[in-house]
């Protein structure tokens, strides 16, 4: 989104939607979450999206506050480490309450669900909120998403 200096007053709504509209930004930060941290290339891998937008989404999450970038120099080469913020994380719980909302509208409206929705969101609390959606699988059990990630 087009960076705005915030000066004058704003609409809550709005500041919100600055800070995560972007079509991946609640995606990049749930993966972070999931996993502590994440990096460039392996996010790359696993998350069908450019390079170009995954730079930008990263960007404007850290300008925002939300997610904070540290540079490993010591390494060779060089690692690149995307972590949330205390107040990244605070944002969590209001993201795990949209991720549910949408499942349930979506399921009421008959609009298919990626598969992976529920592979990559296997933690208790969506199990919990919607073992009335989920097969009786859950689509977790022998389910695998792409990349490497799984397991850590």
């Amino acid at each position: 989104m087009a960076r705005v200096d915030f000066t004058e007053p704003t609409n809550p709504y709005h500041y919100a939607l600055h800070c995560l509209g972007g079509k991946w930004k609640m995606t990049i930060l749930h993966e972070i979450h999931t996993y502590g941290t994440i990096h460039f290339n392996q996010t790359l891998k696993v998350l069908p999206l450019s390079e170009k937008v995954l730079s930008q989404q990263l960007k404007e999450l850290v300008r925002d506050g939300l997610v904070r970038r540290t540079v490993n120099g010591d390494a060779y080469p060089p690692t690149t480490d995307y972590e949330l913020t205390e107040e990244g994380e605070r944002l969590i719980p209001a993201l795990d309450m949209l991720y549910i909302w949408s499942i349930r509208q979506m399921n009421e409206r008959d609009i298919p669900i990626d598969a992976d929705a529920f592979v990559v969101h296997a933690a208790e609390k969506y199990v919990r909120e919607l073992k009335d959606i989920m097969p009786p699988d859950n689509l977790l059990h022998g389910r695998k998403r792409k990349g490497s990630r799984q397991g850590k």
